[in-house]
């Protein structure tokens, strides 16, 4: 009786073992989904009321969740009896991340439009205008279904990470990946998007001492430079769709993953800035990827609603 607990024990210990390297592995070759999750998580909260912010980021974090919670299995079930679906899945999502991207860009450009028109505007009119219930309720849905695609390339690269280990440790992998990531990118969100009430609550910090000074100062700093990192964090957003859409593209249509690897190669024997080249190479031709296939995506899409807007019209 002892012998075949300790036996049971020294199981468990192994497949514990096995499920933290497994999931330390797969963390490490899905931090660069999870660096461009953020980016475009953090974009999807700018514009959405100071007092709401938090709550924005806590329904989109709940989304997240449920997208996991049917991906998981999901992922498991396609792998188990349909593995040849995986890749066409994959390339939908991209395209579908590719034409996200350039909707921002198109809307960026239609805003820049409207906004050089505004002086035009009655003051108030506008205001009276926005609905900014809807506004948050249409964030809050664009960031669940951008989520969707990022969370699925997450699972989809930890699954090809753990295809080998035992379904036990594969399913715990799996939901120890979607749990840590979501805390781990919305816990950041959180902090990212609070950043300029901490910094003004440094600034009105009372006291005359050195420290004091020295507080407020930073809290200066800090909500001067908050806008600028919303800003960036909304470009890195947009570049990120591309990035990892047209990366999935370049993976997934036959010979461009194997000619990226080659460009890389020849990339890395320019003297001098080789590795940098080397390393740049994937970035530039999934971004350049990623936005001709959501030009191509967006253009079909408004040929296609047209006629629909055109009836509503009429």
């Amino acid at each position: 009786m002892a012998s075949s607990l300790l036996a049971l024990l020294d199981d468990i210990a192994s497949v514990l073992d096995d499920v933290a390297l497994l999931t330390k592995t797969a963390a490490a070759k899905t931090s660069a989904v999870v660096g461009d999750d953020l980016a475009v998580n953090a974009q999807q909260v700018a514009g959405v009321a100071a007092d709401r912010e938090l709550p924005v980021v806590w329904a989109v974090a709940k989304g997240s969740l449920v997208n996991k919670a049917i991906l998981v299995p999901a992922a498991l079930a396609i792998s188990a009896w349909i593995p040849w679906a995986v890749t066409p899945l994959l390339m939908a999502g991209g395209l579908f991340l590719c034409y996200e991207g350039m909707e921002k860009v198109a809307h960026r450009i239609e805003r820049g439009r409207r906004d050089r028109t505004a002086a035009a505007t009655p003051i108030g009119a506008a205001d009276a205008a926005f609905d900014l219930d809807a506004f948050e309720r249409s964030r809050i849905k664009g960031a669940i279904r951008t989520d969707f695609i990022l969370s699925a390339e997450i699972i989809t690269i930890t699954l090809g990470t753990v295809a080998s280990a035992t379904f036990t440790t594969r399913v715990t992998v799996l939901i120890g990946i979607a749990i840590a990531m979501t805390a781990g990118v919305y816990g950041l969100v959180a902090a990212i998007v609070k950043l300029d009430d901490v910094g003004l609550h440094l600034a009105r910090m009372p006291g005359a001492g050195g420290l004091a000074r020295m507080r407020r100062a930073l809290g200066a700093r800090i909500v001067g430079l908050a806008p600028a990192l919303m800003r960036t964090l909304a470009v890195a957003g947009t570049v990120a769709m591309f990035l990892v859409g047209g990366g999935i593209l370049a993976h997934g249509i036959p010979g461009v993953g194997a000619a990226v690897d080659e460009w890389s190669r020849a990339a890395s024997a320019v003297r001098g800035i080789g590795a940098v080249l080397a390393a740049l190479t994937p970035f530039a031709i999934g971004i350049a990827l990623g936005g001709l296939a959501g030009a191509a995506v967006y253009a079909v899409a408004t040929l296609v609603r047209r006629p629909e807007e055109a009836k509503g019209k009429t």
